[in-house]
């Protein structure tokens, strides 16, 4: 659904972020286990989930920027969600269910004009702040205005394209007063957004922060982080360092009957971060006094730990397992030698073989095989297709057929660009997987391997994109438009900055296909077309899915109801319980 180039600038990079952050739309791990899509349940504590107690979280990075404006997050956020209300929300249930966008302060998920270029939002009755006074239209629309200011610049960048205006609109301390005419509020319960073009798909980023109320006589500017007015069942009672050290306490004035969503069962959220991911793992192994009480929201477990874990039923039952939407590629530039040539590509796919780079990446409980570029999940519109079937471990002899139809009968020598970062996904073990298998068909690769930085600089330049790399996506909410727009869209080609359609592929058909399809409210049908098109688009060969992510993260021994959903892949803090 993206399609101006600013915003593919962005989405790529936060995607990985949201997966570490545990941020809302793309989350991390989910086990393979589980194909149909339900999220596994770690055991931990018996008995039903209550009401009370203190929820730590131990995590490596910092819950930084904690401002709606500047939060990039798709479905509220995990700890933002605590605090932060918005229009709509993602659905908080297990696995597939938990892909639906659902009502939040709205009472549905918005009204539609007929060509979707309209979309209109009610407010519940009863919705309150934290220090008791009502919250309204006019509260939305500025939070969302608040938003396009640059010194609150950082979250998703979807409106500045959508909104009539959007694109020249630089925020409400500049403008006057005046605010975008494209948001109208008739009435304190009423508000409707004007859209340059149809976008069947506006509620999903109705979840986003941006859609979060703020009052204006609150607004602090850039400290407004510090502690933001609170329309959630949680309010920031501290906030050190920037995120490092996050308290939350309930917000006494939150009323349930108005939030079908939130459980809201602890009465204290202790957030700490800057911890190393190995003291993570091994503090909610061990669970003494408060860790007992303790998830991370953006670690997850490595090979070695599950081994460890694996012998023992107990830390077994308290490991969670999650799906997000997200796959790890091979991406060809095509106006590269000789990846200019379709045969070499294709002999590349049928030369891959997906097991090597499957324990590269750390194994069958960590890393789904991919043979398409949408993850296998319906709300995407996952159509299974495998244009160049090499089985589980290559086939070297179509390989070397192919090198042969395409001039290259004593094989070619190519260089794969990566990433040096330890992450087993652009890293050197997933690059060395890749070179080995190729290896066998006659394609002899040499590695290029560049600082995290420096590759990802590298690979988003449409002036020097490498002609073979690796690359990975995910995608803002469970839908094929964030999935396949960025990367295949040619409008979205990028020439002055980051540039996300590494194959530079600018096809009409294509580029027409994304825009019927961003017409449709129906997003099963939706759904179904993006699918077509994602199995149309592979059989140009112009990347090879390699393998989709499968988080797993481990809680306290007293932590229940944990709930995790295939928008995040990972446990929704919002439904956990420590009694």
């Amino acid at each position: 659904m993206l399609r101006q180039s600013h915003i593919s600038r962005r989405v790529a990079a936060v995607a990985v972020s949201l997966v570490l952050a545990g941020g809302a739309a793309a989350c991390g791990p989910k086990d393979g286990a589980d194909k149909a899509g339900s999220g596994d349940k770690p055991g931990a504590a018996g008995g039903a989930p209550q009401k009370g107690g203190t929820l730590t979280v131990l995590n490596s990075e910092p819950q930084s920027d904690f401002d709606p404006a500047r939060l990039y997050t798709s479905g509220g956020g995990n700890v933002p969600s605590l605090v932060f209300r918005t229009l709509t929300t993602r659905n908080r249930e297990a696995g597939a269910a938990g892909t639906k966008v659902v009502p939040d302060l709205a009472t549905d998920t918005g009204k539609p004009n007929a060509d979707a270029t309209e979309w209109t939002y009610t407010l519940k009755d009863g919705l309150k702040y934290e220090d008791g006074s009502p919250i309204t239209t006019a509260d939305i629309k500025y939070g969302i205005e608040r938003s396009f200011a640059g010194e609150l610049s950082g979250g998703a960048p979807y409106l500045r394209d959508w909104l009539v205006g959007g694109e020249t609109y630089e925020g409400p301390y500049k403008d006057g007063g005046k605010g975008l005419d494209s948001i109208v509020v008739p009435d304190a319960k009423t508000i409707v957004f004007k859209l340059r073009k149809p976008e069947g798909e506006f509620p999903f980023v109705a979840t986003q922060t941006q859609f979060a109320p703020v009052p204006k006589a609150k607004d602090t500017g850039v400290k407004y982080e510090e502690h933001p007015v609170s329309s959630g069942p949680y309010k920031v009672v501290k906030n050190d360092n920037d995120g490092e050290h996050l308290t939350l306490e309930r917000n006494e004035h939150w009323d349930e009957k108005t939030d079908e969503e939130r459980k809201a069962y602890p009465d204290k959220i202790d957030v700490r971060s800057g911890l190393d991911a190995a003291v993570i793992n091994q503090r909610l192994s061990t669970s003494s006094g408060p860790d007992a009480a303790a998830i991370t929201t953006d670690t997850n477990l490595g090979p070695a730990e599950l081994a460890q874990i694996g012998s023992n039923k107990e830390l077994e039952g308290r490991v969670g397992t999650g799906h997000f939407g997200y796959v790890n590629y091979l991406a060809f530039n095509p106006e590269v030698a000789p990846f200019d040539n379709p045969k070499v590509r294709q002999a590349v796919s049928y030369a891959i073989n997906r097991t090597s780079v499957i324990n590269a990446a750390g194994g069958s409980a960590l890393a789904e095989p991919a043979t398409t570029f949408l993850p296998e999940r319906e709300a995407f519109g996952f159509t299974p297709y495998d244009h160049f079937p090499a089985g589980k471990t290559g086939d070297p002899a179509k390989a070397k057929q192919l090198l042969a139809e395409a001039g290259f009968p004593d094989g070619v020598t190519v260089t794969l660009t990566h990433s040096t970062a330890q992450n087993r996904q652009t890293s050197p073990e997933v690059a060395t997987a890749v070179q080995q298998s190729l290896a066998a068909a006659g394609i002899t690769v040499k590695l290029e391997g560049l600082e995290n930085n420096a590759f990802n600089e590298k690979r988003w330049d449409a002036k020097n994109t490498p002609g073979f790399f690796l690359s990975r996506w995910g995608a803002d909410w469970p839908s094929g438009g964030p999935f396949l727009a960025p990367i295949f869209d040619g409008r979205q080609i990028v020439t002055n900055g980051s540039n996300y359609n590494h194959a530079q592929l600018d096809d009409p058909a294509v580029n027409t296909e994304i825009d019927e399809i961003a017409k449709l409210t129906d997003l099963a049908a939706a759904g179904k077309r993006w699918g077509a098109l994602d199995k149309k688009i592979g059989e140009q060969a112009l990347d090879v899915p390699l393998f989709h992510p499968v988080y797993k993260r481990l809680v306290g021994k007293d932590v229940k109801n944990v709930v995790i959903s295939d928008w995040t892949g990972v446990l929704d803090i919002s439904q956990v319980s420590v009694k």
